[in-house]
């Protein structure tokens, strides 16, 4: 496991932002794609009504190449060593050692940031994030 400095971890978003932004997006996409198959298949479970083939068959497929194209962005944001914890909110951890100690902890940074500023320890989470510096 590659561990990051803050500095590290902060150049790092030049890549790792953008790879974010689409991650969200085709997370996006799968849900309502998801919702849609939902809507269009419960009046069949419920009563046996028809069914729009054609437009579940295109669905699926949308939905296939949405689930490709947001597991593709996982595994880009992990072979440049963040770990994401939450595929709707572009919540990304780096993992980094704490400078009094050495444990390893993390860098908590989520889309909607402009730069790494919490850390958290690996059992703390989301919640227990703490302001940088260490």
């Amino acid at each position: 496991m590659k561990h990051f400095t803050v500095s590290e971890a902060s150049e790092a978003l030049v890549a790792v932002r953008p790879l974010a932004e689409e991650m969200v997006a085709h997370r996006t996409e799968l849900v309502k794609i998801e919702r849609r198959l939902g809507e269009l298949r419960r009046p069949v479970a419920g009563n046996g009504g028809g069914l729009d083939a054609a437009l579940v068959e295109r669905l699926d497929r949308r939905r296939e190449v949405a689930a490709d194209k947001l597991r593709g962005r996982v595994e880009e944001i992990h072979a440049l060593g963040a770990q994401v914890k939450d595929l709707d909110l572009g919540l990304l951890d780096f993992p980094a050692r704490h400078p009094d100690d050495g444990r390893t902890v993390l860098l908590c940074w989520r889309l909607s940031e402009d730069r790494i500023e919490f850390w958290h320890g690996l059992d703390e989470g989301f919640a227990g994030r703490k302001p940088l510096p260490f």
